[in-house]
Parts: C-alpha cells; structure tokens; sequence
C-alpha cells in the first residue's frame, strides 16, 4: 500500500519526518522492525544489530539525527543485504553513496557525510526508539516509498489492509471525475468560500 493511503488512514500519523529521503527511487519495501538506537557519530550499535537481523527485517536507526558523521556505509550495508534485510532507515548521515543508490536494498537517510564514525559509545538494540520524530518498537510495521515512511502499531494492523483498498477505489473514481473535467471543489463537496479574489 501507498505510504500516503496508509499515513490518511492512521489519521496522519506514525509518518517519519519529511527529512528522511530514499537514496534511489523506486525504494518501495514493507516489513518488522529490528530497532537500533546509536550514540550521536557512533555506529556499534548497528554492527551488534546485523548480527541479530533476520530476513525480511527494515533496520530502523535512530541516529540522534546528528548528520556530520555517517554511520553507515558500504561494508555494514553489503552485510544487511547479504542477511536479506527488506530496507534500511537511518535517522542520521551515511557514506558511500554511489553504491548504496546502485543497491537493490533500498536506504532511507537524513543526510551524506563523507566523515567516518567512532566506536564504543555504547547504543542498544531491539528496543523501543525514536526515528524522524515517530517511536518504533520492534516488530512494528514498517512501509516506505518514494513519498517516505509510515509507522504502523500492531494494534492497528487489523483492518488496514481493507481500508486503504477502499480508499484507493474512492481516489480512482475521484481521479477519473477530474480527468472527465469535473472541479476538485465539486467532487470533493467543498462548501463555499470567501478565499476567492476575483
């Protein structure tokens, strides 16, 4: 399902902030949480995490947002691909661009720095964190596209499915109105307004 169909279905919310962008598009992925949360510059934390991933997993990362050292890089993210991870969300800076654009395994990052991490800082893993202004617990459903990220509790997992189709039947219908000719202000029944200026 659309990042977007999801988040207006979770009223808005569990979206991660605008600033976490995919490094290649499309980087469509769906899956569980695996939670890392790093010391700012450090990436320890996401080496003991690699070893603990499971197939299919979404390495989510909260990297204190601090963007002037990467954490991740093309050795760490070789391994999560090897280890069949589904995606990886980095709420920080990574490196070596060129060849995590080029992966299949697709990176969501709030930045790219040249400047390597330290190590021995401490962090934890699998437990609950905050990435891009959402908190994830592990296991949570994680679903990214080229608009972004949503979170998805797993209370609010039942029926979703149902609803976002039956949102996206209502969008097409409204889509082919508007191809037809018709105003968005008609289809949608928006009431009259003074915002008009002329």
């Amino acid at each position: 399902m659309p990042v977007a169909t999801v988040g207006d279905e979770l009223n808005r919310s569990g979206i991660m902030h605008a600033a976490l962008r995919p490094l290649r598009t499309p980087a469509r992925f769906a899956g569980p949480a695996l939670t890392v949360e790093c010391m700012a510059g450090d990436n320890s934390a996401l080496h003991f995490a690699l070893a603990e991933l499971l197939p299919g997993e979404v390495l989510v990362a909260d990297a204190r947002g601090h963007v002037d050292t990467a954490v991740w890089g093309e050795v760490m993210h070789t391994c999560a691909q090897a280890r069949g991870a589904a995606a990886v969300v980095i709420d920080g800076s990574v490196r070596d661009m060129a060849m995590l654009a080029a992966s299949p395994l697709p990176v969501y990052c709030r930045g790219v720095c040249a400047r390597g991490p330290h190590k021995g800082w401490g962090g934890s893993v699998n437990c609950t964190i905050q990435c891009a202004g959402v908190a994830v617990n592990p296991g949570d459903l994680v679903i990214g596209d080229a608009d972004g990220i949503v979170v998805v509790r797993p209370d609010q997992v039942h029926g979703l499915a149902l609803r976002c189709r039956s949102r996206l039947a209502r969008e097409a219908e409204t889509l082919r109105r508007v191809a037809a000719g018709e105003l968005t202000i008609d289809v949608l029944g928006l009431p009259a307004h003074d915002c008009i200026g002329r």
